[in-house]
């Protein structure tokens, strides 16, 4: 069987879009699965719907590692590769397949060091992407101008951007746009900050910081999509009915949203309206943060944690239960969108797409997985809804109250291991809660305590919630009756009664 390449699928006769000659007009920090299902799918869309004609050059910003690399695969494709998006979109179940042809090579930071910065003198390249993980941009202070390249990823983009200036400083619209996708709090502003700070302790100079600042846009963005990645366990069914191997295929949902914050002039570069795209440019992107913390994340954490100890294991399951799904939908519409601020039709419509995103059939979504450190989960993505809601109506949201029931009992342990907290669900089976070790600690030292007692001794715990939850009028009262309740009939019946309220 042929490697894909374009010859092969020329050979084939394949029919899909491909665009296999564009200047790169893109330069991208990160290879990994992530990007290459969102950043690089709205690329290739946007060369096919909107004549964006570019192409993406991907550099690796880890050193490059023994063995045989997505690099030098996707190198050896041509920069090709086969994603396939799924799950459900309007109640219909999608399987698209796309082989994606914006990228043009993949370059290592540094083993290709030289090639990498030479990239900085193409005038054809004016944006910049990036995910290098939530640690990515941080300020290394040991990183030297003289490194070949700086160990830090705002390092190497400072160095880059200084070529870029040396070359290009008298001319306008030579600086770049810069899209981080990393999933971190004002990604574009934390970056740039980095970027200044190294200009300043590598005496870069003046000239440069004025040309940071009015030839380059540093955007602060928000990206959701689950990328589900390498389909081990389908690789050979794929293959053969591709009839090409694929060392670097992807796969991700159908759903997709990439929230910018910058100027309206994007739209006239980043021809994302006219190719259809999901992609929204906006002066504030934090209410469009917000609507998916509290929505999305804010679903999860409310419901998870309830649902395993009612017995499911996975987000799908959950969705074909009525009691949970509608417990969940309660806490959406009727807790969670009344206090946020965007205009409550989108708010709805965001909430539906939710749903179908949790009914995927193509994700195993386990809840065990999601229950990782739920502590600070429900204070981020929970608690800010509970405080709006009791502010806004003078009640207890008793849906997103009993979600903190639910996160009492599946901490309520048996004994604290090396692992995690040990516990165990109605049926019998045990599981590991797994957090920081301070909250374990804290959890295993109350767990064995009356009802009441444990109750107050959490929500008192201000180092947990940075506020005694107690001052929340009947909120200790509520959580405690809720959970003698899950005691004596467990979390579905819990449910089940709130839904008749």
């Amino acid at each position: 069987m042929e490697r894909l390449s374009y010859g092969t699928l020329n050979r084939q006769g394949y029919e899909g879009y491909l665009l296999k000659d564009a200047p790169e007009r893109i330069l991208q920090f990160g290879e990994g699965n992530f990007m290459r299902a969102f950043a690089e799918d709205f690329v290739d869309r946007m060369n096919e719907k909107a004549d964006f004609n570019g192409k993406v050059v991907l550099v690796q910003p880890r050193a490059p590692r023994s063995g045989h690399s997505l690099a030098q695969n996707l190198n050896k494709q041509e920069g090709l590769y086969t994603l396939y998006l799924r799950g459900f979109e309007k109640g219909e179940r999608i399987n698209e397949k796309r082989v994606i042809s914006c990228v043009s090579r993949c370059l290592n930071s540094y083993r290709d060091y030289e090639a990498y910065m030479k990239c900085a003198e193409n005038e054809s390249l004016r944006f910049i992407t990036s995910n290098t993980t939530e640690a990515g941009i941080v300020y290394d202070p040991s990183c030297q101008f003289e490194d070949k390249p700086a160990a830090s990823f705002p390092g190497k983009l400072t160095q880059f951007l200084y070529r870029r200036f040396e070359l290009f400083q008298n001319q306008s619209q030579k600086g770049f746009i810069i899209l981080p996708c990393e999933l971190i709090a004002e990604n574009g502003k934390v970056l740039k900050e980095c970027v200044i700070k190294y200009a300043k302790q590598w005496n870069l100079g003046d000239d440069f910081l004025t040309w940071l600042e009015q030839e380059n846009v540093f955007c602060s963005t928000l990206v959701d999509r689950i990328v589900t990645g390498y389909p081990g366990s389908e690789k050979e069914e794929l293959e053969k009915e591709n009839d090409y191997v694929d060392a670097a295929i992807n796969t991700g949902e159908i759903f997709a949203a990439w929230v910018i914050e910058g100027p309206e002039s994007l739209k006239e570069e980043l021809p994302f309206e006219k190719a259809g795209l999901p992609i929204l440019v906006t002066r504030d992107h934090k209410p469009y943060k917000e609507r998916k913390v509290r929505i999305l994340n804010g679903a999860h954490t409310s419901m998870v944690l309830g649902a395993y100890l009612a017995g499911q294991d996975i987000v799908r399951d959950c969705m074909e239960d009525s009691v949970i799904c509608g417990f969940m939908n309660q806490a959406i519409y009727e807790e969670i969108i009344p206090t946020l601020s965007l205009p409550e039709e989108e708010l709805k419509s965001f909430a539906a797409s939710v749903t179908e995103r949790f009914k995927n059939p193509f994700i195993d979504h386990a809840l065990l997985a999601i229950s990782l450190n739920s502590a600070s989960k429900w204070k981020a993505r929970v608690m800010p809804s509970l405080l709006g809601y009791v502010e806004q109506f003078q009640k207890l949201p008793l849906c997103l109250t009993a979600s903190f029931a639910f996160f009492l009992t599946f901490y309520r342990s048996s004994e604290l291991t090396a692992a995690g907290l040990q516990a165990s669900r109605p049926s019998g089976d045990t599981y590991t809660v797994s957090d920081d070790r301070e909250v374990l600690e804290f959890f295993a030292a109350h767990s064995q305590e009356e009802t009441d007692s444990y109750v107050h001794a959490v929500c008192t715990a201000n180092t947990l919630w940075d506020m005694d939850l107690t001052s929340i009028p009947g909120f200790e009262e509520k959580v405690t009756e809720m959970m003698l309740t899950i005691e004596k009939e467990g979390t579905a019946s819990l449910m089940k009664s709130l839904q008749n309220d």
